[in-house]
């Protein structure tokens, strides 16, 4: 039986049909530039620093990549806030009202959280821990 179900994974992993997305979805990407893999493969550093100027950083990172096989380390002395990043700034642009997270449970149950309203569940789970006496540089795990 473990054998069928590892036979049948490798199967799938074989997978080499290609599903291209629907014109109207490809005009509305991000992503604009269909020579973008080839930009990243020939100046990998130099694209993800460009990349890297769509975020706020709370400290500028001094090196993009540091690499000492098997180890990487993006970024070096980069700070980021992930919350601002994630939430705050789409708020501040005045898409508090755009959908953030949509979920559709089973059966059929909906919910749809906009910016504004994560921003708000983040901030009240903040102050939650917070009121705990959660620190900055507390480790939770």
């Amino acid at each position: 039986m473990a054998t069928d179900a590892h036979s049948a994974l490798e199967t799938f992993s074989q997978e080499d049909r290609r599903f291209p997305p629907p014109p109207e979805f490809v005009a509305q990407a991000n992503v604009k530039d269909p020579q973008i893999y080839e930009r990243a493969a020939k100046d990998l550093e130099g694209f993800w620093a460009e990349q890297a100027k769509t975020l706020t950083w709370r400290k500028p990172f001094t090196k993009v990549l540091e690499w000492d096989v098997p180890y990487a380390k993006w970024f070096v002395g980069g700070e980021l806030n992930l919350s601002e990043n994630c939430l705050d700034r789409h708020v501040k642009a005045g898409k508090g009202t755009k959908v953030a997270y949509h979920w559709e449970g089973e059966p059929g149950d909906i919910r749809a959280i906009t910016y504004a309203q994560l921003l708000d569940d983040v901030s009240r789970l903040a102050n939650a821990l917070k009121s705990l006496g959660v620190q900055k540089g507390d480790q939770l795990y």
